[in-house]
């Protein structure tokens, strides 16, 4: 492909991605897979080629730009090379008119911005929200050590003050190590740890996913004791057994919800479980270094819904926790409503249960909980509090 065509392919992309945006369609990284699969002639250097200029356009852009050209004239107002492959060719896009729309630079919608400024976030720590994220792994001290898997993979680093991660080479294949690592954000394995799961506990992951967390959790439990990871979603739920076999976790059940009549499923498990951990559903604030077009996603209906989702997940973890045990509130958000705010509202409904302070590696203190930004730690945004049930 010439550039003019990159140029063109990469605004077809951005209109694909903003149609997604506006109507809850596939994510950035999809889309683009889709595209290529359509487009076999485009080689490996045309594909990243695209890709980079679609996601470069998405980190530039904080408000949903216009369409694809719009945002690609953004990156062109800075580039002479780039605004010549507006040149009209066959396979390329028109020529650039003085007059036409050109997207507007920024960090994030407004309204984002100035929830972010009331959480105590400044510039810095929002503009570093859309960086290019680095490639972590947890290894799986279950089969293997950490000093063993760093070994094995060329220019692993460990991170510094993170037991199980590494941090990889972008683009680094991870297959052939399957079963010995899982790719998981240094932050997210950080949070984790926050749940105090140990050898012989009942431990419930009440919104497993794919079941990253539940693994991590096995791991530290050194494979006895008892995990139910639960969710609502079948598909996701599903790819948990195949993981755990490659892993060698056997502790872990997974048990599927009924949404909205959760707990008839979790019948038996009333004031069981030593701990749960809710990695709640959030608006995703704290990963947008890997999904920046997250921020056209959001609108103040769905982060509504979001906090009356967690706020009734929290409500069902707390019949779920023995006396004294604990339940680990997560978001991969650094809003307060989905937070600090949601946690001093359970307290609020909840006299007798506090939160338990915590000693993590990396983050600070935020409300009644810890907060970890890319700016300060060098990983995802993650809010995590530890809150322990009256005895």
């Amino acid at each position: 492909m010439r550039p003019a065509a990159r140029i063109q392919a990469a605004i077809e992309v951005l209109d694909l991605v903003l149609a997604a945006a506006r109507e809850g369609g596939a994510a950035a990284d999809t889309i683009v897979q889709r595209y290529f699969s359509m487009r076999r002639y485009a080689g490996s250097k045309d594909r990243r080629a695209v890709r980079d200029l679609v996601f470069a356009a998405i980190r530039a852009c904080g408000e949903a730009p216009e369409s694809g050209r719009a945002a690609l004239l953004l990156l062109a107002r800075d580039d002479m090379a780039l605004a010549a492959g507006f040149d009209g060719s066959p396979h390329g896009p028109a020529p650039i008119d003085d007059g036409e729309p050109v997207a507007v630079a920024g960090m994030a919608p407004a309204w984002l911005i100035g929830r972010m400024d009331a959480a105590g976030l400044g510039e810095d720590e929002i503009a570093a929200l859309v960086t290019r994220a680095p490639l972590d792994v947890r290894v799986n001290t279950l089969v293997t050590t950490v000093e063993a898997a760093a070994s094995a993979i060329a220019d692993a680093v460990p991170v510094a003050g993170v037991a199980t991660a590494l941090r990889l080479p972008a683009g680094t294949n991870i297959e052939p190590f399957a079963g010995r690592i899982e790719v998981q954000d240094a932050g997210s394995q950080i949070v984790a740890g926050a749940a105090p799961a140990r050898a012989g506990m009942t431990v419930i992951d009440l919104c497993a996913g794919a079941g990253g967390k539940t693994l991590a959790l096995a791991a530290a439990m050194r494979n006895e004791g008892r995990i139910i990871a639960a969710d609502t979603d079948r598909a996701r739920l599903s790819r948990l057994a195949p993981r755990a076999e490659r892993a060698g976790v056997t502790i872990a059940e997974t048990l599927l919800l009924d949404p909205g009549r959760e707990l008839e499923a979790l019948e038996g498990l009333g004031g069981a479980a030593d701990a749960v951990l809710i990695d709640a559903p959030c608006s995703g604030t704290g990963t947008w270094r890997r999904n920046p077009e997250a921020r056209w996603r959001l609108d103040l209906a769905r982060l509504g819904r979001l906090v009356e989702t967690q706020r009734r997940l929290l409500d069902i973890g707390a019949t779920l926790v023995k006396p004294g045990g604990a339940l680990v509130h997560i978001v991969c958000s650094l809003l307060d409503e989905e937070g600090a705010g949601q946690v001093d509202a359970f307290l609020a409904r909840y006299p007798g249960w506090a939160a338990e302070p915590m000693a993590l590696p990396f983050g600070r203190a935020h409300g009644a909980g810890f907060r970890l930004t890319p700016a300060h730690d060098g990983t995802d945004g993650f809010f995590v509090a530890r809150l322990i049930a009256p005895c």
